[in-house]
């Protein structure tokens, strides 16, 4: 559904949706997330300090953070109705040791290999995310205590994250108070968990 951060309905979303559709609803779902991932700015590679999370407020500003970028994909996959939704892991923001993050992806429904997770945070050295049904490819593995890999897949972000991205101020204040966001209730969820919960 069209919600205040998901809101598909925008007509640059649309205009942008309908240029990315292709024949197929596969190949429709690869075009958006290739677009997000290349022309999409990640906040802290481009060292950008704008803070966006609205999936319009993305698109027009050209930047956000990995939770702001996966609110703008979803946008356009539903905008092709394609269903869609939020999945998250907890890590470090930098190393072994806290800081903790709130790391957002998503996931796609597709009819031949149901919930695909996939991450278009923006690729850099070390990290070649790719669109590659049947083979899950994040950007960033469980290496460290009390990084964890949530299974589900959320209809909507996590209100609690939410809340704390209308008060950033600047990316430079993310970087030293970082998001470390609580799950909401699991009944908000919209598949059967599609990994093991790793902690």
């Amino acid at each position: 559904m069209n919600t205040k951060v998901v809101d598909y309905n925008h007509p640059q979303i649309q205009i942008l949706a309908v240029s990315l559709s292709g024949q197929t609803p596969l190949i429709t779902a690869k075009n958006c997330f290739d677009w997000v991932r290349d022309h999409i700015e990640h906040s802290m590679d481009f060292h950008r300090e704008e803070v966006t999370c609205k999936a319009s407020d993305v698109l027009r500003i050209g930047t956000g953070l990995c939770t702001a970028k996966s609110h703008l994909l979803v946008a356009l996959w539903r905008a092709n109705q394609i269903p869609a939704g939020f999945c998250y892991q907890r890590l470090t923001l930098d190393g072994p040791c806290p800081p903790y993050c709130t790391h957002g992806f998503t996931a796609v429904w597709l009819d031949d290999w149901g919930w695909y997770r996939c991450d278009a945070r923006g690729n850099r050295p070390g990290i070649h995310c790719a669109f590659t049904p049947g083979q899950e490819n994040l950007a960033f593995s469980i290496d460290y205590k009390g990084e964890r890999t949530y299974p589900d897949v959320w209809a909507e972000p996590w209100p609690d994250l939410l809340a704390a991205m209308e008060k950033l101020q600047s990316i430079s204040q993310y970087r030293s108070h970082p998001i470390d966001a609580c799950p909401p209730a699991a009944d908000l969820c919209v598949s059967e968990p599609t990994a093991p919960n790793i902690e």
